[in-house]
């Protein structure tokens, strides 16, 4: 009863669409992770949280094999897809805090992959990721900018 009055519902509702939302996220591929941060999926909108978990699956290990998303042996192919993936969510306008937190943790953990990526194919994904991650760093901080504005004129 006094939940309704306290906002309490409203948690619960949110709660409920980001336990659906990783649940989608869950069961993507890197192709449908991409048209999801693209925002091409009609019937799934891209959201700050949907990103949160885009990044978790890509930096996480599995529980089963405690192995991360990309590993070294994959195909170059995946491991391309998904670094030009999290170039993507870096570059997003619904970036938060915490995407920028799970963009450098992507870093740590995948630092060896990417320097060897780079060496092998004479790429530049590491520089890429940084200017990518003081990129995100700025949108982050526009968008924090821009949620004091509205607050002191009341809107």
């Amino acid at each position: 009863m006094f939940g309704n009055i306290l906002g309490k519902k409203k948690d619960n509702i949110e709660t409920n669409e980001n336990t659906d939302i990783a649940l989608k996220i869950s069961k993507m591929n890197l192709t449908e992770m991409r048209s999801y941060v693209n925002n091409k999926l009609n019937d799934f909108e891209i959201t700050q949280a949907g990103l949160v978990e885009v990044m978790k699956k890509l930096t996480t290990p599995n529980e089963k094999t405690s192995k991360t998303y990309l590993q070294i042996d994959d195909m170059d192919s995946k491991k391309k897809k998904g670094f030009d993936l999290v170039i993507m969510i870096a570059n997003s306008m619904h970036i938060s805090v915490e995407v920028v937190e799970l963009l450098q943790e992507f870093i740590a953990v995948y630092n060896d992959l990417i320097a060897k990526y780079d060496t092998d194919y004479k790429e530049i994904y590491a520089s890429r990721f940084s200017d990518a991650l003081v990129q995100s760093i700025a949108n982050v901080n526009k968008h924090s900018e821009l949620q004091r504005k509205s607050n002191v004129l009341g809107e």
